[in-house]
């Protein structure tokens, strides 16, 4: 059975990847979950200097999903690169580097000094996060989109993933402006804008007000973002939203995703991650098939 996947220049093992923000550095699942099975690995997003992120509170349960706003809490690029990718780059599997910034020089930058590191299989720019003011221009709007993808592709030569916001009119539109930029492979999607609020005290939940939604409740959503892109631009895929379970594992691969990322699943489930790696060929044999390619985008309409 062919596990092995291809997005764009990057080759991964299987497409069972696990998201930013949602695994830690690795170093926390040291002893629960075996790292080197899984297709790749992607820790905390990192900015080029410190950020101690939001106020209280940062995540509020809903239903069938988790609400956060944490503001992307990092030590910056300096601590990233002298205390965590050593221990990254000996887990035994691909490391994709999220970065994140406000303009298209702090991506420009970030990438170009990531991508230059030994063991960084690629870098994912996050274009899309609700909780950082300016964090999310990028994602939509088409052109500001390709201009600052083609910016970062000019500088580095690793693979580049762009992570991109359901929170859009036509997302169709912002993939084609990040594949135009020369993107590798788009990552859909990045959390749904929304709020908790508390009557009784008359106020936001959150410390930031509003958040990002993720979990189960976005599956559907996420689902169809892969799709709509899926049939109108010709670029690797890489799901997000909601996945939990083999079934949902394979519904994005069948509307068109190469590969995926566990998120929110994580928190309540941390050996979800490999334990979809050991079902992934039953699933195959399923429907006859013996590779995961094979599968990819065969959605009957």
């Amino acid at each position: 059975m062919d596990l092995s996947v291809t997005l764009g220049r990057l080759q991964l093992k299987n497409p069972i990847m696990v998201a930013s923000g949602t695994f830690g550095y690795a170093r926390e699942m040291e002893g629960i979950v075996d790292v080197s099975r899984l297709g790749a690995v992607l820790p905390k997003t990192i900015t080029a200097e410190p950020r101690v992120g939001n106020a209280p509170w940062r995540t509020v349960e809903t239903s069938a999903g988790l609400l956060n706003a944490i503001g992307l809490d990092n030590d910056g690029v300096d601590a990233f690169l002298e205390h965590h990718l050593p221990y990254l780059k000996e887990v035994g599997t691909s490391i994709v580097v999220s970065v994140a910034g406000r303009t298209e020089d702090d991506f420009v930058k970030l990438a170009e000094r990531v991508g230059s590191q030994d063991g960084v299989a690629a870098v994912e720019l996050n274009l899309s996060c609700p909780n950082v003011s300016g964090g999310i221009d990028f994602g939509t709007n088409a052109e500001s989109c390709r201009k600052v993808v083609a910016a970062t592709r000019d500088r580095t030569d690793v693979p580049i993933l762009a992570k991109l916001t359901p929170n859009v009119t036509r997302i169709a539109d912002i993939a084609q402006g990040a594949a135009d930029g020369g993107a590798d492979a788009v990552c859909l999607i990045n959390t749904v804008l929304g709020i908790a609020i508390d009557w009784r005290r008359r106020k936001p939940m959150l410390g930031n007000g509003m958040g990002g939604l993720s979990g189960p409740a976005i599956k559907p959503i996420a689902l169809r973002c892969v799709y709509q892109v899926a049939t109108a631009v010709d670029i690797p895929i890489i799901g997000i939203g909601g996945i939990a379970d083999i079934d949902d594992v394979m519904e994005f691969l069948v509307a068109g995703a190469s590969a995926v990322q566990i998120g929110t699943a994580n928190y309540y489930d941390p050996t979800v991650s490999t334990r979809l790696v050991d079902q992934l060929p039953a699933a195959l044999g399923e429907i006859d098939s013996d590779s995961v390619s094979a599968f990819i985008g065969t959605l009957n309409r």
